[in-house]
């Protein structure tokens, strides 16, 4: 895509409805979250499946499936009822990309430590928040720091810091995840408002919004992160990162491209 592409809020209503369908979530780690229906072990399985979300997607899968795999049916159950100790066993040989067991495991006993001091990640999240906050940032920072805090805030491949400007990716794909609820996204944290989320911000994401206009900037942190959500809140200002999931299917999917769109739409050629 060469230049700067023109999209509106209709023409992005219209791409909203045309793929923000479960039948285009495969393949997509998202899906994993579907297989359950106790919040619990939603809020668990999206931690899993969002930490792994990088890489070949076929790997994210395959990735993915092999932890939950080891966790029965009711992985906030597992995660409660098996030892730290065990979990460093359990997960000693994975391997994900340049993420270790070892990493997963301290995730995992993180998440657990949370759990049993708060009652669940949600808690955890909503109480790093204050009046006025208007962004989800200060409850992820909260949550990140609880995680890690086992461990002296060792560094974690899984973990991204807010605070040291990553856009935190696979972070704010979580928290969509958890926060909105339509066909896609399977909600559950009442109590945070959509307006607060963040755009999952990867080399994908940007180059789409390098097109569209809505940054200049060339670098795919969270100040960038945070100048396209702004943009989208001038469009859809209770509900920034609405278009997200439709907007990724574009170049992803073989049959799905935003030029291409965009020329339909004009065309009336959309079916």
């Amino acid at each position: 895509m060469a230049g700067t592409l023109f999209i509106n809020k209709p023409q992005l209503e219209y791409l909203y409805d045309i793929y923000n369908h479960r039948k285009w979530v495969h393949p997509d780690p998202l899906e994993f979250l579907y297989n359950y229906s106790d919040s619990r072990d939603i809020e668990v399985v999206g931690l899993i499946a969002s930490s792994l979300a990088y890489g070949r997607v076929a790997q994210i899968l395959k990735s993915v499936s092999i932890v939950l795999e080891k966790m029965g049916s009711s992985p906030y159950d597992f995660l409660l009822s098996v030892e730290p100790s065990s979990l460093m066993r359990i997960y000693s040989g994975f391997k994900h990309r340049f993420t270790t067991g070892d990493e997963l495991a301290r995730m995992l006993i993180g998440a657990r430590s949370v759990i049993k001091q708060y009652g669940s990640l949600y808690n955890c999240f909503f109480s790093g928040f204050s009046d006025g906050d208007d962004t989800i940032l200060n409850g992820l920072s909260f949550l990140v720091n609880e995680l890690v805090k086992k461990y002296d805030g060792q560094k974690n491949s899984l973990l991204a810091l807010p605070g040291k400007g990553s856009a935190c990716k696979r972070w704010n794909l979580y928290l969509r995840w958890m926060v909105r609820k339509d066909r896609v996204d399977m909600g559950g944290w009442a109590g945070i408002s959509p307006c607060l989320l963040i755009i999952p911000l990867d080399t994908h994401m940007h180059r789409i919004c390098l097109s569209l206009g809505l940054t200049e900037r060339k670098n795919a942190g969270m100040g960038t992160a945070l100048e396209i959500t702004r943009a989208f809140k001038k469009i859809e200002p209770e509900d920034p990162v609405r278009y997200d999931f439709a907007l990724t299917r574009l170049g992803i999917r073989d049959d799905a491209d935003l030029e291409a769109f965009l020329h339909r739409y004009y065309t009336g050629s959309l079916s």
